[in-house]
């Protein structure tokens, strides 16, 4: 997961500005959220480097019970914040910030190697409409 941590790095930091700009630009809140299977600490260097570049992150630590669960989860963390967020997502969890994200004040869905759903569309349906293309070797 070290390249996904450089590659968000890279797209936040380059649809928000670093350091200065980003005390200026309003969106100062960045909620992170990681794919099935795994836990929010895949996102510690991510977290780390935004940290340090002004921001205030947090990641959700979703309980992967049901979609509506995680979900809710994310909402929980959404309303211990002042807004406006940018939240994004890896894997699974590009379905989740789509839900999410139809708060008023989510500014920006940043989608991390996953699909982007639209509001009430399933990471199952999309996975079956586009599937993964694998190497032929």
């Amino acid at each position: 997961m070290k390249w996904m941590g450089s590659l968000s790095v890279v797209l936040l930091t380059t649809c928000l500005g670093s350091g200065a700009s980003a005390q200026s630009s309003g969106v100062r809140n960045i909620v992170l959220l990681h794919g099935a299977w795994v836990d929010g600490s895949g996102w510690k260097p991510v977290y780390d480097t935004l940290v340090r570049d002004g921001f205030n992150v947090s990641v959700v630590q979703e309980p992967l019970t049901s979609f509506a669960a995680d979900v809710a989860a994310t909402r929980r963390i959404l309303a211990l914040q002042p807004g406006p967020w940018v939240l994004v997502g890896h894997c699974y969890g590009g379905s989740i910030i789509t839900e999410a994200g139809i708060d008023k004040h989510v500014v920006s869905l940043v989608y991390v190697a996953t699909h982007m759903p639209d509001a009430g569309e399933s990471e199952a349906a999309d996975g079956k409409r586009f599937p993964a293309i694998l190497p032929t070797r």
